[in-house]
């Protein structure tokens, strides 16, 4: 274990991040192999610690503070990064938990193929840390969401006793559905060690359409291309701050991205321009040798590596209401940013640490008016002390609190990271 005093002055600023203030952090632990990690699991119950699951602790802010009535350790992967299976012919993968995204798509990229996400701050996250929070993107619109590529999954439970679920195959329907429950459990249920994964082949072309223009008509066009016969990976509306700063102009712009044969992609990227002049949009097709920059940049907006001077949220509206739900924020949150994701209607927020918690209560207001969400994933502490990160609660939290005792009944796992104070 590397005590919290010989921990470097940034990792204690990130594992602060994700505590309650007065919390004793006693340090990290990095286990070398599974029996390892079980055995330092009984081990922290049995000295009554909580346990914090991590694994570079990229997303470890997100989510409620944790809470525990004695002291935490913090559990890391970050040594379980080995590649245990690449079915190419199945288009599987097993992976333990602690590998980055960028190591698995770098080495699934030499096989021409790739996993169909696309999170946040790619070059650090590790798989585990995607799986527990649902860390997903733009490629939803086209390949789902994470737990839809979760075929197997193996995790740690309170006890120290090792389960697996699922298998290494697509075709599998063999015991519980772990792998769904685990999936955005944010760390509170086990510690995910391995993961079977579907995978996809590479496309031959990608190609960004940009249509920029009225508000209104941008809308238009939105609703007519989720309608229509085009089938893009992504189509994302973004906001005029993330707009300028991306260089696509001063208001709010629409992102269309295709992935499949050459063919296929030039002849829709042509009738994305044809349908944007229909509506009297600007359309504008990325070079190619840009294009793929354009979105790595928009990412790096929603999820900037320093997060001392921003608040990052969640957001969930109907994509027919998108563009009002922007417009109406440009006057209740000074200086937001936003990117939403149309086909599903998930999407980020980033603010200004100015932003008061009154101004944000009063924005979800209004989202949850129009059917929608807003939750906090990153804030200051004192922030995050004023408000519930959460929101809406829905009617599921008395079943949600019930799985947590079952699984953990001495709340040993994260303990007030999740929903409710889970």
């Amino acid at each position: 274990m590397q005590l919290w005093a010989d921990l470097p002055p940034e990792r204690q600023a990130t594992l602060h991040q994700a505590m309650a203030p007065q919390q004793t952090i006693v340090g990290v632990m990095t286990p070398h192999t599974l029996e390892e990690l079980s055995a330092m699991v009984v081990r922290a119950q049995d000295l009554g610690c909580a346990v914090v699951p991590m694994g570079q602790g990229s997303k470890l802010g997100w989510g409620g503070l944790v809470h525990a009535a004695g002291p935490i350790v913090c559990l890391s992967t970050t040594r379980l990064n080995r590649i245990i299976d690449h079915a190419m012919g199945d288009l599987t993968v097993t992976v333990e938990a602690g590998l980055t995204f960028a190591e698995l798509q770098q080495s699934l990229g030499t096989a021409g193929q790739f996993l169909a996400i696309d999170p946040s701050y790619p070059d650090r996250a590790t798989i585990g840390g995607i799986i527990a929070t649902g860390d997903t993107g733009a490629l939803r619109h086209r390949y789902n969401s994470v737990r839809d590529m979760v075929l197997g999954v193996t995790f740690v439970r309170s006890d120290g006793q090792l389960v697996k679920a699922g298998g290494r195959v697509v075709k599998n329907v063999a015991g519980y559905d772990l792998m769904k429950l685990l999936t955005g459990s944010y760390g509170t249920l086990g510690v995910i060690t391995q993961v079977t994964l579907r995978v996809y082949p590479i496309p031959e072309t990608v190609q960004t359409v940009v249509l920029s223009g009225a508000a209104d008509r941008i809308q238009q066009a939105a609703q007519t291309l989720l309608n229509s016969a085009l089938t893009p990976i992504a189509l994302d509306a973004i906001s005029a701050r993330i707009s300028s700063h991306l260089q696509l102009g001063d208001a709010m712009a629409l992102l269309v991205r295709f992935q499949s044969i050459r063919e296929s992609v030039q002849e829709q990227s042509q009738r994305c321009v044809d349908l944007a002049t229909t509506f009297g949009l600007a359309a504008t097709i990325v070079p190619s040798e840009t294009e793929g920059d354009l979105w790595r940049r928009l990412g790096e907006c929603m999820a900037p590596t320093d997060q001392t001077d921003l608040i990052t949220c969640k957001i969930g509206m109907k994509s027919s209401g998108a563009i009002a739900q922007l417009l109406q924020w440009e006057t209740q949150l000074p200086g937001f940013g936003a990117r939403l994701h149309l086909g599903s209607g998930l999407g980020q927020l980033v603010l200004p640490t100015t932003i008061r918690s009154t101004q944000l209560l009063s924005a979800r207001s209004t989202c949850q008016a129009a059917g929608g969400f807003l939750t906090v994933q990153e804030a200051p502490i004192a922030l995050k002390q004023q408000m519930d990160i959460w929101g809406e609660r829905g009617a599921a939290l008395a079943m949600m609190q019930a799985i947590k005792q079952q699984f953990d009944p001495q709340r040993l796992f994260s303990p007030g990271r999740f929903i409710g104070g889970i």
